[in-house]
């Protein structure tokens, strides 16, 4: 394992916003554990507007925070495309998995309107809706799918879970996805989805929760070591 490993936390940090404070305590929990310099780096959505190749280049991963909607919805969508066709690890977590579902439908569906109902709830195309009943604040029970990558990434089949959310994957578009490549690998008691993978992609992962509030120094979180593991190498 190199000695440095750098991570993009795309986003509009809040100090304010306890998950964007949790998302940098949990990467200094990761460094901590596997006794690597990490450095992470907020990258604002509104810098990669134009050029996000250029911008995001030295980082050896990226997370997509939490936080949305964004200051540039566009700079979200252009880091996770980035990401995706160059095979770098990515880690969408709230905001993050909801522009993730909104990319991979631009830019793999060929939907190229399709959109998000926190920001434009009368879109004709739209793939992340509001939930039935607010997340914020909550903590759920996740079954992750055996076979799938996120089992092996957390090594058990249930875990406990914060979510922070309003909006996630719409129902009615949960086949196209699925049926694009984009995996679902971890549901709610009632079969919503809560996690998705590209299976073909080095690493790449979604999730409808914060894994980074249930991270501890002891103990940090199985998605997050992964991610850094894997810019790792």
């Amino acid at each position: 394992m190199p000695q440095s490993v750098s991570i993009g936390i795309v986003g509009d940090r809040n100090p304010e916003y306890p998950t964007h404070i949790g998302t940098e305590e949990a990467f200094r929990h990761v460094g901590n554990r596997l006794e690597i310099e990490l450095r992470s780096s907020w990258v604002p959505t509104s810098t990669l507007s134009s050029g996000a190749e250029r911008k995001l280049g030295n980082f050896h991963g990226l997370l997509i925070a939490p936080g949305s909607p964004y200051q540039s919805t566009e700079g979200a969508l252009n880091a996770i495309r980035w990401a995706r066709e160059t095979n770098v690890p990515l880690l969408g977590t709230c905001g993050g998995f909801q522009h993730m579902i909104v990319e991979y439908a631009r830019n793999v569906l060929g939907v190229t309107d399709a959109d998000h109902a926190e920001e434009h709830p009368d879109a004709a195309h739209l793939y992340v809706t509001r939930l039935s009943c607010s997340l914020v604040g909550k903590t759920e029970r996740v079954t992750v799918l055996p076979g799938s990558r996120a089992f092996q990434v957390y090594g058990q089949g249930e875990s406990q879970e914060r979510f922070y959310c309003n909006f996630g994957l719409n129902p009615a578009r949960r086949s196209e996805i699925e049926k694009a490549g984009l995996h679902t690998s971890g549901l709610d008691q009632n079969g919503e989805v809560r996690i998705m993978e590209l299976p073909r992609h080095r690493f790449f992962f979604g999730t409808l929760f914060v894994p980074q509030m249930s991270s501890t120094p002891a103990h940090p979180h199985p998605l997050v070591l992964s991610l850094v593991n894997m810019a790792a190498l």
